[in-house]
């Protein structure tokens, strides 16, 4: 019997998707422990969201597995972190030219996972992994310590070294699978650190395809260790693991603050790249046009479920209904298929539960006084679909504005002045993100410095790039991703003074 559904079937049929792909998806292990991948003592449905029908079955682990690959990670620890700066420099380069040449297959297994679209997923978060990766390859060449002056007594030469921190315990979301899996492995891999990485149980599938490209790249075994699974039975041992030297999650709100609890319990290092409510302040002059553009990528993209998207417009009144005709004229427009279709312009969301959590939130709004502005059209019967929504409110206090609901919803607020935008701007837990849309320079630079987030664009929004750091501030979490700010966090500093005897000079030597 087959481990794929019909209906899912249908679709790689209809699509054409490549014999090797179908061959690999009925097949899937999903564990992958010191070079060798293994079944799993219980079995993981993986559904595809656009039929609803489920995609693959692989083996899902235990605490079991997951100590057997802390283990893995801890005996190869000490050869990866010895080695050559220019040895794993060349084996992050090969891996990146690896997932250039995949690249295809690697989209076409993250979109059928995932649903976003397949152009925008193949450009995004393939091709944009193996920026990273290559970034961070030239990392490894640059880890440096420093010498110091000291007053302290005697003489002494004092420096400071910088050393790979360990093992490295990472956990990521579902809404980037593999690109996010990229953030969590490329810097601690160039430090000379190994990792012990878990999937989402909703998006493995283009990680355990990924393994086929760990030993090509040459890593050695138990360097790169990754387990799939649900988070209710291995997350806790993912991040209180005895093994775990530092702790790197992506992923709620709720689920970072238990995931810092027990990190701290165990005393690691943690980063946690948490949830957002980014807002957008568009002022009197703003282009709008652009604005309206941008917010196709930054809240419709991959439908919404992207925690950095600016789901909170807060318009200059004076341009507030210009603005929410552009926007009814975008969603209504926008084509919503499965992601392998040729003209997606938005794909499902990731469940059932996300698309009935994402219409609760809707539905409570518009009974609370919401007013919906638009909503996309011929919305698919089947799958996991949510239509893009548009809404206008009058209150910053509402749900519908304060709670990150991680789908594709924008709320639209009026403004009146600059300070009322920037305090409803930052009344709000999260800091994760936000942009600032005007052509006054002055105004621009003024606001930067006032908004309470991790990341601000101006006259942009959810622009990302290798050398630049990502990671949010309050609710949102702390520790950055991507930029040499991450690499450092992989990083241990150690003090060293090397005391020097006075000289005592030599009778026997005549000059």
């Amino acid at each position: 019997m087959s481990a794929i559904a019909r209906e899912t079937l249908a679709l790689l049929e209809a699509h054409k998707v490549p014999a090797h792909i179908v061959a690999f998806l009925e097949a899937t292990d999903g564990i992958y422990i010191g070079g060798e991948l293994y079944a799993g003592p219980t079995v993981l449905d993986v559904f595809e969201p656009s039929t609803g029908g489920r995609l693959a079955q692989i083996g899902a682990a235990s605490p079991v597995e997951v100590d057997r690959a802390f283990e893995a990670a801890h005996r190869a620890f000490p050869a990866w972190r010895d080695s050559k700066p220019s040895e794993r420099e060349a084996a992050l380069l090969r891996l990146a030219d690896l997932i250039e040449e995949n690249a295809d297959d690697l989209a076409i297994i993250e979109t059928l996972d995932n649903g976003k679209a397949l152009g925008p997923c193949r450009e995004i978060d393939i091709l944009g992994g193996a920026d990273l990766v290559r970034y961070m390859a030239g990392m490894a060449r640059h880890i440096d310590g420093s010498t110091r002056s000291v007053s302290a007594p005697g003489n002494a030469i004092t420096m400071t070294v910088k050393e790979a921190i360990g093992v490295v315990s990472a956990i990521v979301p579902w809404n980037w699978p593999f690109n996010m899996s990229m953030w969590k492995l490329a810097a601690p891999l160039a430090a000379g650190c190994t990792v012990v990485l878990k999937t989402a149980q909703q998006t493995p599938l283009s990680m355990m395809y990924f393994t086929h490209l760990i030993k090509q790249a040459g890593f050695p075994d138990g360097v790169i260790n990754i387990v799939s699974g649900k988070g209710s039975e291995i997350g806790d041992s993912m991040v209180s693991h005895r093994l775990a030297d530092k702790v790197s999650f992506t992923g709620s709100t709720p689920i970072g603050r238990r995931v810092g609890t027990l990190a701290g319990e165990t005393l690691s290092p943690v980063t946690l790249e948490l949830g957002g409510k980014s807002p957008m302040l568009a002022f009197e002059d703003a282009d709008l046009d652009k604005l309206v553009e941008t917010t196709r990528w930054s809240v419709f993209f991959n439908a919404g479920q992207v925690c950095t998207a600016g789901s909170r417009l807060y318009v200059h009144r004076s341009r507030l209904d210009d603005v929410l005709a552009k926007l009814r004229l975008l969603v209504e427009s926008m084509k919503l298929a499965p992601g392998l279709d040729a003209d997606c312009e938005m794909g499902p969301v990731i469940s059932g539960q996300a698309q009935r959590d994402i219409e609760g939130y809707v539905e409570r709004a518009r009974a609370a006084g919401v007013r919906l502005v638009a909503q996309g059209q011929n919305v698919p019967d089947h799958g996991w679909f949510v239509p893009p929504i548009v809404l206008l409110a009058d209150d910053n206090q509402a749900e519908i504005v304060q709670e990150e609901v991680f789908g594709p919803v924008l709320v639209v607020l009026p403004f009146d002045n600059e300070e009322d935008a920037v305090t409803m701007a930052n009344d709000n837990e999260y800091g994760l993100a936000a942009s600032i849309w005007t052509q006054n320079i002055d105004r621009a630079m003024r606001l930067i410095g006032k908004i309470d987030a991790g990341t601000v664009w101006v006259n942009s929004h959810d622009l990302v790039d290798s050398a630049l750091p990502i990671g949010g501030f309050k609710a949102s979490g702390f520790g950055k991703d991507m930029g040499p700010e991450q690499f450092e966090q992989y990083l241990r500093v150690k003090s060293v003074w090397i005391d020097i005897a006075a000289s005592v000079p030599d009778k026997a030597t005549e000059i």
